[in-house]
């Protein structure tokens, strides 16, 4: 579904101002979903990573390293997310070489959200229905679906080869992304990414103890908040973005779905939770409206921009007119 920015008129640049109501609608889940059949392919995972991360309650596995190196971590693997599978793939606001787009690709299977391919074909088709019956993800169906309930449900239209070849058809045509899709190695690349935490955090705890027993604590505690508690946490930003920016929030743009921006969310996602921005202009590679609007993942793209790492930079439409007004001048 597209939104309704362009009956918002955007002039000298400015932000406009919208009505803040929009009505809620409750819908039934899509037509195509099962809401027998449980994905265990998702749901164990889910459900086991968030059982483990309840060491980190456990004293032995405590540190404030580990806790810091989460925190640090949080950030750093969520721009593989909105960074790589969001703005770069899904949306093609920048470009990249390629070796740093699937650099940002692992670094999003490190946060064990899917292959590539299934990720842009499930957000494209997010916004193409955007708070409609064939959203995979409203919350006009509950908060609980649109926030883990959609991942542990079978939907044929998110499941077959036929929509992700509609979906994701650019997606695949890059080796690397089919090779990822073919073989599933991404878990793989998350199993891979936690034992080197655990080493990372063993060597470091032996360099500087020369205790095994300590090296072993040190590691542990690493594995656990570095990976596990992180991964948690970034599996509900990246949720809260789809339940809670439709929901709580203010608007910019009088889109035709109910997108918010969540200050909490934004904090958080590394500028995601800007979401009425962007639902407003989705091929934007900014959610930067406001100046308070602050967005990391662009302050990123702004950074591999100045050293030639980034280009063709989509920046916000009221950017563009506002350069285009000035142009004119």
């Amino acid at each position: 579904m597209s939104t309704t920015l362009e009956k918002t008129k955007v002039s000298n640049g400015k932000v406009p101002h919208v009505s803040q109501t929009y009505e809620i609608h409750r819908l039934e889940v899509p037509t195509t979903v099962d809401r027998k059949r449980i994905l265990w392919i998702y749901a164990a995972p889910i459900v086991g990573i968030h059982i483990l991360a309840l060491l980190a309650f456990v004293p032995y596995f405590f540190s404030w390293t580990s806790v810091i190196v989460m925190l640090a971590s949080i950030e750093i693997y969520g721009l593989g997310i909105s960074l790589g599978y969001h703005r770069l793939l899904a949306h093609k606001s920048l470009k990249v070489p390629k070796w740093l787009e699937h650099g940002f690709a692992m670094f999003a299977a490190c946060s064990l959200q899917d292959t590539p391919a299934k990720w842009v074909a499930n957000h494209r088709m997010h916004h193409i229905y955007s708070d409609d019956r064939e959203d995979p993800h409203s919350p006009m169906v509950t908060f609980i679906w649109s926030h883990f309930e959609w991942l542990l449900k079978y939907n044929s239209a998110t499941r077959s080869i036929t929509n992700l070849q509609k979906y994701s058809r650019d997606i695949l045509e890059d080796p690397f992304y089919m090779k990822m899709e073919k073989t599933q190695i991404w878990p793989l690349i998350y199993l891979i990414h936690g034992i080197a935490y655990f080493l990372v955090g063993y060597g470091i705890g032996y360099w500087k103890y020369a205790d095994h027993a300590q090296a072993l604590q040190f590691g542990s505690s690493l594995f656990v908040w570095g990976v596990l508690v992180r991964t948690v946490v970034n599996w509900h930003v990246t949720w809260s973005v789809n339940s809670l920016t439709h929901l709580f929030g203010y608007r910019n743009y009088d889109t035709t779905d109910n997108s918010r921006n969540n200050w909490l969310v934004g904090l958080f996602a590394v500028g995601e939770g800007w979401h009425n921005n962007h639902h407003a202009d989705p091929a934007s590679a900014s959610v930067w409206h406001r100046w308070w609007e602050v967005d990391l993942t662009y302050v990123v793209i702004r950074m591999l921009k100045a050293v030639g790492l980034a280009w063709d930079v989509i920046e916000p439409r009221h950017k563009r007119v506002a350069n285009r007004d000035s142009a004119a001048r």
